[in-house]
């Protein structure tokens, strides 16, 4: 399995609209969604980055699909044009420095995901590791070698960036390494060299793409 190393991106912010970005994004690619309330500003200000939640985008018979675990609604696959429609969403190509990966295993490995429940507990404990005083007790561990090679997280139900560094794994990269995917919170996906930033999207019709 590939390990590639992270570094903080600083990418130039380009707008597109649904419907020109549509055809741009492919089966696999990371979907990173911008921070809004307060829990969102939380998850990001802990995760130093601006993002609150991951997914995958997934092509299914001509329609372009989000899979994500979610808050309140777990592993579930939505219309990429339904969740454009509440706010931004971040596309960042995977596989940015073309070492291989089996983007049909990842998508495969993420709908393994929808109907199983949000993991709480695995989000309580990676946020602990934020707390004061708590995270001189609490360490992340830094690697997935107790982990089962496909990405599997066993009993544990994930949250949304642990479900997405595990699909990736699936598909044979492990895309933030020195991390194990159950620590693995939206700004290290940001951060990592498998992914690249390639534009923002927008709704239809919000006058803000170029």
């Amino acid at each position: 399995m590939l390990r590639l190393r992270s570094e903080r991106p600083s990418p130039t912010q380009r707008m597109l609209c649904y419907s020109a970005a549509r055809r741009r994004i492919r089966h696999g690619d990371l979907l990173l969604f911008p921070y809004r309330g307060l829990p969102g500003r939380l998850i990001a200000a802990a995760g130093r980055s601006p993002y609150s939640h991951a997914a995958l985008a997934a092509w299914w018979q001509g329609r372009l699909m989000v899979l994500e675990v979610r808050q309140f609604r777990g592993g579930r696959a939505v219309l990429f044009s339904n969740l454009v429609r509440r706010g931004p969403i971040d596309v960042f190509a995977a596989d940015a420095e073309g070492r291989g990966f089996d983007r049909r295993r990842a998508v495969g490995h993420m709908f393994g995901y929808t109907g199983r429940a949000y993991g709480w507990r695995a989000l309580l404990r990676c946020a602990l590791v934020h707390a004061p005083l708590l995270r001189w007790c609490l360490r992340p561990k830094c690697d997935d070698a107790d982990a089962p090679a496909n990405g599997a997280t066993g009993d544990l139900p994930p949250f949304c960036s642990m479900a997405v560094a595990a699909a990736v794994r699936a598909g044979g990269v492990d895309p933030v390494p020195q991390l194990a995917d159950r620590w693995t919170e939206p700004g290290d996906l940001a951060r990592s060299r498998f992914f690249r930033y390639r534009f923002t999207v927008v709704a239809d019709g919000t006058g803000e793409a170029i």
